[in-house]
């Protein structure tokens, strides 16, 4: 028996085709694009674009792939699908809604063959790709805020310090929500100030650098410091850390005394204990102050405490701040017994 021929007035279904949504983060130079989404672009049948002024088009353009500049409805793009095309569409960091949504719709409507739908990302963010917004939006903020365009160093430095002594308060709380965000105040602190110091204003006396410049520096000053991590020195104990720290320092600062470089501004028992550290690493044989035996001695008594705490591996500025909190906690369960 001979097998029936097809009937040649059937039509086959042509192939759906296939759509890719094309993204690339801002925060990656443009035309750095990952290898399938240059395959995908040379390889595709049409390339649009909404945005005539969209990052990648002239790095497109240099690579030979010729790019449209339309705005196709939903009903366009899957007709333009059909017979097993691929259309790739550039679209931007937040998607394109008006897009995505009507083929949303066609697709729930059954009554059309969806071509495949690919969202394929370009390039991705490295972690720290967040804080490249944070230096444009403190740009922004900077060049358009009235209060914020007019902020020096010295107006801002009093604000370093509260939020320095927030993020402790949030540390010592345990709370990690409320650390998360003390962080982000004390790294504005950095970047407002790199800002400013970006404008090279003369009351600021000394040329102009900028948050990279803060940056490289610490990068630099991170690696000669951990020869252990970047170089051919060993240390296995935390001990052997600090010693190659200690060593590397100094011979960066080159210091004519074991005091320099603490800050006099810190609260008393810090000041205290950060001298005595000073004077412990160094291997000095420094006899305490005792003061005036007929003036106030609760001074120098403070700084034999602090200096005997440090001794002894306590840190007399914390402990002293929680027994502080301590006691506060104990008045505030007093006023609620009198009330």
């Amino acid at each position: 028996m001979n097998a029936e021929a097809p009937d040649a007035s059937v039509e086959t279904p042509a192939e759906p085709g296939r759509i890719v949504l094309l993204t690339a983060s801002h925060r990656v130079a443009p035309g750095l694009l990952s290898w399938p989404a240059w395959q995908t672009l040379h390889a595709a049948d049409r390339v649009l674009v909404t945005d005539p002024d969209h990052p990648q088009l002239p790095y497109l353009r240099e690579a030979g792939v010729g790019v449209e500049h339309t705005a196709p409805s939903a009903d366009e793009l899957v007709a333009d699908c059909a017979g097993g095309r691929t259309v790739v569409v550039l679209v931007g960091g937040e998607g394109d809604s008006r897009l995505t949504d009507g083929l949303a719709r066609l697709g729930g409507s059954g009554r059309v063959a969806m071509p495949d739908l690919e969202l394929l990302p370009g390039s991705y963010d490295l972690p720290g790709a967040r804080l490249l917004d944070l230096v444009q939006v403190m740009d922004q903020v900077r060049r358009a805020c009235p209060w914020t365009s007019q902020k020096t160093h010295r107006g801002l430095a009093k604000y370093a310090i509260e939020e320095a002594y927030e993020l402790v308060e949030a540390i010592e709380d345990g709370d990690r929500d409320e650390l998360r965000e003390e962080l982000g105040d004390v790294l504005l602190q950095v970047v407002f100030h790199a800002r400013i110091a970006e404008e090279g204003r003369p009351e600021d006396g000394a040329e102009p650098f900028d948050i990279d410049d803060v940056a490289g520096g610490l990068v630099e000053k991170l690696i000669h410091r951990h020869p252990h991590v970047f170089g051919d020195e060993t240390a296995e104990t935390p001990e052997d850390v600090h010693a190659h720290w200690l060593r590397t320092k100094a011979i960066e600062k080159q210091r004519t005394s074991v005091t320099e470089g603490v800050p006099l501004g810190q609260p008393g028992l810090a000041l205290a204990a950060k001298l005595a550290s000073r004077v412990r690493t160094a291997g000095l044989d420094v006899p305490l102050p005792t003061g005036d035996p007929a003036g106030d001695r609760i001074g120098y008594e403070l700084l034999a405490l602090a200096v005997s705490a440090e001794a002894n591996g306590a840190d007399p500025e914390a402990a002293l701040r929680a027994a502080a909190r301590a006691y506060r906690d104990a008045i505030v369960a007093a006023e609620g017994g009198a009330r």
